[in-house]
């Protein structure tokens, strides 16, 4: 049988499996950071992601009832980094999760997709995303999808830079 997958608003009832989510894509950074206090204090936060006030969105891709990826949505770096100073006042793209068990399936793609239809939608001349370098494969679906570096937004968290991505639509 062949899967369909459908991409969607987090329903209320979806979060708590988001947030796991969340944790479980992102593990495979865990040995980057460097203790495991600031590993557990980065899996509380991508697990109370999914309840913060300011995300405009949050989209999550399914297979029938089954969460497989996930992102957020924010209109603007303010609501996004706390960080007005970036001037971004275009739909920003953070937290793109895929279930370990779903890689390779276009899920990430198809998320994102939809998230650049939204910025369309909305009448935004761009749409944003800010990554690490640790996060190479993403990179390339990002630059295949047409993003561009855009250094002008880009800032330094801890010890490395958070890279800007821009689609210009």
């Amino acid at each position: 049988m062949t899967s369909v997958i459908t991409i969607d608003v987090v329903q209320e009832t979806e979060k708590e499996a988001v947030g796991r989510l969340l944790v479980e894509s992102y593990s495979q950074y865990k040995d980057s950071y460097a203790n495991i206090q600031d590993w557990l204090n980065y899996a509380y936060d991508l697990t109370s992601s999914v309840n913060n006030p300011k995300v405009e969105k949050i989209l999550v891709a399914k297979d029938g009832e089954e969460i497989l990826g996930t992102l957020q949505l924010f209109t603007n770096s303010e609501t996004a980094y706390n960080k007005p100073d970036l001037e971004i006042d275009s739909p920003i793209i953070r937290m793109l999760a895929v279930s370990p068990a779903a890689r390779g399936k276009g899920i990430a793609q198809a998320l994102m997709k939809e998230s650049i239809k939204y910025a369309r939608g909305i009448g935004a001349n761009h749409i944003y995303l800010h990554t690490s370098d640790k996060m190479s494969k993403a990179i390339r679906l990002y630059e295949y999808l047409g993003f561009k570096r855009d250094r002008s937004k880009e800032f330094n968290k801890l010890n490395f830079v958070v890279k800007c991505y821009r689609l210009d639509i």
